[in-house]
């Protein structure tokens, strides 16, 4: 996967097919969706893959319990028949997880056990684990960590948790071995019209070098997820914006907290909302929130009060509090909630269902959704540009297609998430000694991991690297810090950058790892 060729054919003179703007989790299924149905397919993204949105998830791939909960029963099928897809289609990447939900009273989990019945139920032939009612001792058993007094009972049951922003590599990778063009780093700055007022292109900038073009298209697709609302603008100066942006704050704290394999799943907060302590990359990320926020930003900071909350959530299940100090990152992601009719301050209640409408000109924009379906959204965004007539009729191919690195999964070992592409990097790293050795002594991943990053998954920057490719940035922000100059300087030689590049990457980086951290 390299830039510099898939740039070349951006600035071709072909008329795509389809253009896609925006590189998160579903522009990237929508590159891969027409793509395979033979559509001639480019993705824009005006940062880096996943860079929004899409790298900040909880790491589940889930049916939404609460949104049982609430009664949405399509929307909870459709994504539990989705989250089985991801399972066969990128098993490399997808790990069935037992989530427990502790019963402080007697009632407790028989009253949950009945409703997750039906959570399986809905999940049909794609079900992943099927419910269980504990008893007091493997409930303690099961969930050590947790405060006895919490456990009189437990119900255990099973949902999906994967690596968010591995995927969107994955699924770029499968865009091109398709026949896409995908390339990060540049931006849509405008929309060319016909004499009908139909989009017939896009104007382009290479954040990276500068030059602008443009690109002719038949179909252009709007999938900036929390960004939309800026796209939409300029196709219409006067539309209405279709997104709120929602924010959902994790953070991550050593397993040691919450030392077993299973999941803990809060189905309701002290203010009524749903808290996960999830293993992941052997950390525990522990969230969320949701708060409204007015503007969409890529690096969204979190409020006090929120991680406070997720704290002192944690405190009155947690035998070993979690204090600030105990904190190894922060990291916010900004939901991409289609707006409510009747603008109320909770997002609690709105369903994260996707809607799919083309404007008058012909822009099909996508909005809402979540990681979990993110192949059905894509699915749907081509199906409406066909029902438009944009398009011709061509049947979707992703029900079953195997994504970039499908293997069978190997969670026991980091290199396991590369599926695959584990036996290259493996290689990479016999070459020397410095490409086998770690680049930090409390974390796993290895030099060979930056290298290949740069010439294999297009990454561009140290961030790039260290947040996105490998997830250091979001295990241990103190961690990637120290270690920021010698991957700087390593990754600059394969780039061809010189040390201004290095003392430049270093200081930007370093500056963001201080938001991660308290």
């Amino acid at each position: 996967m390299k830039r510099q060729e898939n740039l070349e054919r951006a600035k071709s003179s072909e008329t795509w097919d389809v253009v896609v703007i925006g590189g998160g989790a579903t522009g990237l299924g929508i590159a891969v969706d027409a793509a395979t149905r033979g559509f001639s397919t480019l993705l824009l993204e005006r940062r880096d893959f996943a860079k929004g949105t899409s790298s900040r998830s909880t790491k589940l791939v889930h049916g939404g319990v609460r949104y049982l909960a609430q009664g949405y029963v399509d929307l909870v099928r459709e994504a539990l028949r989705e989250r089985g897809r991801l399972a066969k289609n990128a098993p490399h990447l997808f790990k069935s997880e037992a989530f427990i939900i502790p019963g402080e009273k007697w009632w407790t989990a028989p009253y949950y056990t009945f409703g997750l019945w039906l959570y399986d139920r809905l999940a049909g032939k794609l079900g992943i684990g099927h419910t269980r009612y504990l008893g007091k001792g493997e409930a303690n058993k099961l969930l050590e960590g947790v405060k006895p007094e919490k456990l009189r009972n437990g119900v255990c049951y099973y949902d999906g948790q994967f690596d968010d922003s591995r995927l969107a590599v994955n699924l770029a990778q499968t865009a091109i071995e398709h026949g896409a063009a995908v390339v990060n780093y540049c931006e849509v700055i405008g929309l060319e019209k016909n004499e009908a007022g139909k989009i017939c292109g896009v104007k382009i900038r290479d954040n990276l070098g500068g030059d602008e073009f443009t690109a002719k298209a038949r179909c252009v697709v709007n999938a900036t997820g929390v960004f939309a609302n800026e796209i939409n603008k300029m196709d219409d100066p006067n539309a209405l914006d279709g997104i709120v942006p929602s924010q959902g704050v994790h953070i991550v704290i050593d397993r040691k907290f919450l030392p077993g394999d299973s999941a803990l799943m809060v189905p309701k907060t002290s203010d009524g909302r749903v808290l996960f302590a999830v293993p992941w990359h052997d950390k525990l990320v522990v969230g969320t929130t949701d708060t409204l926020v007015k503007d969409a930003e890529y690096e969204p900071r979190p409020l006090e009060q929120e991680v406070e909350f997720i704290l002192n959530t944690a405190k009155d299940y947690l035998v070993k509090a979690p204090t600030r100090a105990d904190i190894r990152s922060v990291f916010v992601g900004l939901r991409p909630l289609a707006a409510p009719k009747d603008s109320g301050k909770s997002t609690k209640e709105v369903s994260r269902s996707h809607k799919v409408h083309v404007t008058p000109s012909g822009m099909v924009d996508i909005i809402g959704g979540k990681w979990t379906t993110y192949r059905q959204m894509a699915e749907d965004a081509v199906d409406a540009a066909i029902k438009d007539k944009t398009l011709p009729e061509k049947p979707c191919q992703t029900t079953e297609l195997k994504i970039h690195g499908h293997a069978p999964a190997d969670m026991s070992h980091h290199l396991g998430y590369y599926g695959s592409d584990r036996p290259a990097i493996e290689a990479l790293a016999q070459t020397d000694a410095k490409a086998g050795s770690k680049i930090h002594p409390d974390h796993p991943f290895l030099y060979a991991e930056a290298l290949w990053a740069v010439r294999e998954e297009m990454a561009q920057t140290l961030e790039d690297v260290l947040a996105r490719r490998i997830r250091l940035l979001f295990l241990d922000a103190r961690a990637a810090a120290e270690v920021a100059e010698d991957v700087a300087r390593y990754i600059a030689a394969e780039l061809g950058k010189d040390e201004n590049w290095v003392r430049e990457q270093t200081e930007d980086f370093r500056k963001l790892c201080a938001q991660y951290h308290f």
